[in-house]
């Protein structure tokens, strides 16, 4: 199975889960799940590039300017790096962040990425 195929059925698990958060008001809880799912597709160009666009909209909902440039300048870097290889483990994508720093991997996306790595 194919990586893209793979990873499908948890990014959409991930973006059902923002946007129920969204329904609910709960703007926190909802970035997080979109910091999950750029953890969790990172490795994908499609992917990883279509988190970072979900964070653009979520930042423009939120007329958060810093974050709307911080996303552009991920979506450039993600559509243009992620093929390489050039992807920092477990960084969350928020702008919050620099896009260069390697994070822990929670427990829960490490079993999703390792069933991912199984497939």
């Amino acid at each position: 199975m194919k990586y893209n195929q793979a990873v499908k059925p948890h990014i959409d698990s991930k973006l059902t889960d923002y946007s129920g958060a969204m329904s609910n008001n709960n703007e926190k809880q909802a970035f997080s799940t979109l910091e999950d799912a750029h953890v969790i597709g990172q490795h994908s160009t499609y992917y990883h590039c279509l988190i970072h666009c979900k964070m653009l909209q979520h930042g423009l909902r939120n007329k958060d300017w810093r974050a709307v440039f911080g996303q552009v300048i991920r979506i450039i870097g993600a559509a243009t790096k992620t093929a390489i290889g050039l992807v920092p483990k477990g960084n969350t994508g928020g702008t919050n962040i620099s896009p260069f720093k390697r994070l822990p991997v929670s427990a829960e996306n490490q079993a999703i990425l390792d069933k991912i790595n199984d497939a």
